[in-house]
């Protein structure tokens, strides 16, 4: 009986279509300082009338509480950036398709930001860099 061969693991440090960050440590060190008293509430619930529209239109719901006023279910809203975008540059996209967009594109790059509509709680949740265009151009 022949088994179908697995694909190889990938070695380490093998390059991948994205850089990722995730900015959940640095989330921890607001909300910390948020609740021991070093940062107030309006330092903390700052967003941009822009950013609460787009949250509450297009945004993503999610399982979720807010951080702050654990009462609302966080939004997370998709914006691709990338060299030839032209006048989607800087959009919101789904989420579903926001990482394609950016991988397609040179220089590409999305951001995920979460948003509470209800206390304007926002935080830069991840970054995704594409490490080169899928139309097979480089960077």
């Amino acid at each position: 009986m022949n088994r179908p061969a697995r694909p190889p693991k990938p070695l380490r440090g093998a390059r991948r279509p994205f850089g990722a960050v995730d900015y959940t440590l640095a989330k921890r060190a607001l909300l910390r300082e948020f609740r021991t008293g070093l940062l107030s509430r309006l330092d903390v619930c700052d967003a941009h009338p822009e950013l609460l529209r787009a949250a509450k239109y297009v945004g993503h719901r999610t399982d979720k509480t807010c951080p702050v006023c654990g009462k609302e279910d966080l939004r997370l809203l998709a914006y691709v950036y990338a060299d030839d975008l032209r006048a989607d540059n800087g959009r919101v996209w789904e989420l579903s398709e926001a990482l394609n967009v950016a991988a397609a594109h040179r220089g590409g790059a999305c951001y995920v930001v979460e948003v509470c509509t209800r206390c304007h709680w926002n935080h830069l949740s991840q970054a995704y860099t594409a490490r080169q265009a899928a139309a097979g151009g480089t960077r």
